[in-house]
């Protein structure tokens, strides 16, 4: 009652002190959007261009009114410093761990992989890569500080990236076992691009005018800090412990939190991105603005596809063309319409008040290429794999793939050069990014079942028709979402590389409580 004087003005419209862990005193709109800086080669070896990446400790301002924050980032960079390559161009990156012993975030140490090993280890995943075994971050393949400890399956300091894949939007993150969550929450997480040929005869907007978009949701503590909660919300007898969701309040966009972009009365291509631990984004104009997708995941759509709303679930990426010549002097919202919070509804402003530098020649392509579709009748194996909830050994809730830990042994062993179909059939109430390392994929499509049958005798017993993917997810995928009391279907070829992989969901705090499966490609 100390704060209320009888007869004064309400308290909501006086002053307030911006305190960082309540976004109602958090102004909106008040730093520009920053455009990550482009990583450079450091030399030639053996004639690839060759990178050093630092992952160290930094402080990063994530708001024009908060202290400057700690943070984890590539060369100290949140952000990390976008990689930008050509179609079959192999360049080769050696990631440092430069990181302090002792994480700023709750560790849980009785997760898989984390019982005895050191607290701080990272690996980097190449997410959406074609690449091999010894490249890919497997989660075990995890390093310290100067390479004093290692993981099992650690082969190689210096990865090699081949870039054999369509020219797409890629982003590169921590993918250490049992801690993949807070490394990538404390901020190590970047774009890698990749471009080809028919970038140029597709006559996109470039240079300025295209823009990586991270989103990712964060809380803060009143000193600025990054909040992390080290218990779930009911009591358990681990602490820290693992929860079972991450859900910040306030949204960071390429850094910032809730910033603005000043743009001109032209067409812009935007990289979309869902960098996020947990959430899903449906995003919109708050003016219902129409926009053009012409790729996903994996590389371009067959044609551009016009939508006023686009879903990304967490490590999702859309490739989209917005026009804004028609909003001149308008400032745009563009919104989060799956959380109707006053906050976190709300991702960044476009202004539209900047002056036409000039004509704007750059097109959105109607027909792009022509997708080769895999055939289902050539499937050389059709597996059904479950997503189930169950608990640990400490009575905390936790999601397992096909009933299986990370620690059993592997299962899902695809020969190589032979395509396959997965069921991936969602037990649970609610839907799952479930991402395959190293292919890119093919949705199928989507059917609801009797989960109660299922459960109980095991037989798919269909509820409806099958749903085909929507047009703005029918290209080729590493990430789908699988919906909760569907079968999702999703057909893939395992070519260019064989070895030990993985396959999980990517909601992290799943993926770092055993919502992680060994895959493993066995050449003849």
């Amino acid at each position: 009652m100390n704060d209320i004087i009888l007869g004064s003005c309400p308290t909501s419209s006086l002053p307030t002190k911006v305190n960082p862990s309540n976004p109602d005193t958090i102004p909106k709109f008040s730093d520009e959007l920053p455009r990550p800086i482009l990583a450079k080669p450091c030399k030639k070896v053996d004639g690839y261009d060759y990178y050093e990446i630092e992952m160290r400790a930094a402080y990063h301002s994530f708001h024009k009114n908060f202290p400057r924050t700690s943070i984890w980032g590539y060369n100290g960079l949140y952000p990390g410093p976008t990689i930008e390559v050509n179609k079959d161009e192999t360049i080769l990156v050696k990631w440092i761990n430069n990181l302090p012993e002792k994480h700023f975030l709750p560790v849980d140490l009785t997760l898989h992989g984390a019982i005895d090993s050191p607290e701080v280890r990272t690996v980097v995943h190449l997410h959406g890569a074609n690449v091999a075994p010894d490249s890919d971050g497997h989660p075990n393949a995890w390093f310290t500080k100067n390479y004093q400890y290692t993981g099992s399956t650690f082969a190689r300091e210096v990865y090699k990236y081949t870039n054999h894949q369509q020219g797409t939007t890629l982003w590169y993150h921590d993918h250490a076992v049992g801690i993949t969550r807070l490394n990538v929450y404390a901020g190590l997480a970047g774009f890698y691009l990749i471009r080809d040929k028919m970038e140029e005869r597709l006559e996109l907007p470039q240079g300025r005018y295209e823009i990586p978009i991270m989103i990712q949701d964060k809380s803060f503590n009143e000193d600025g800090s990054l909040f992390y909660p080290d218990a779930p919300p009911f009591p358990v007898d681990v602490k820290p412990s693992v929860i079972p969701a991450f859900n910040g309040n306030t949204i960071v966009v390429n850094g910032k939190v809730w910033p603005y972009l000043n743009v001109e009365p032209r067409k812009y291509r935007f990289r979309l991105l869902n960098g996020s631990n947990t959430n899903a984004y449906e995003l919109k104009f708050e003016n219902d603005l129409e926009f053009y997708q012409i790729g996903t995941d994996g590389g371009f759509l067959e044609q551009s596809v016009k939508v006023t709303s686009i879903l990304l679930e967490p490590a999702e990426r859309a490739d989209i063309i917005v026009d804004f010549s028609n909003y001149f002097g308008q400032r745009i919202v563009l919104q989060n319409t799956l959380d109707q919070g006053l906050h976190t509804g709300v991702i960044m402003q476009f202004r539209v008040e900047l002056p036409l530098r000039g004509k704007d020649n750059s097109k959105i392509p109607d027909k792009i290429y022509h997708i080769h579709r895999l055939k289902e009748e050539m499937a050389a194996q059709v597996r059904e794999l479950t997503l189930s909830a169950n608990t640990d050994e400490f009575g905390r809730p936790m999601l397992l793939l096909d009933n299986k830990m990370w620690s059993d042994p592997v299962t899902e062993t695809p020969a190589y050069d032979t395509i396959e179909v997965w069921n991936i059939v969602n037990l649970t109430a609610f839907p799952h990014p479930i991402h395959v390392h190293l292919v890119q994929f093919l949705i199928l499509d989507r059917r609801p079942f009797d989960i109660e049958k299922y459960q109980d005798t095991g037989e798919i017993i269909y509820t409806g028709p099958p749903i085909p993917p929507a047009e703005y997810e029918n290209g080729w995928k590493d990430t789908v979402r699988a919906e909760a009391g569907m079968v999702t279907r999703i057909i893939m070829h395992f070519k260019d590389h064989a070895g030990d992989y993985v396959w999980h969901c990517h909601i992290l705090e799943h993926e770092d409580h055993d919502m992680m499966r060994p895959m493993r490609v066995i050449k003849p």
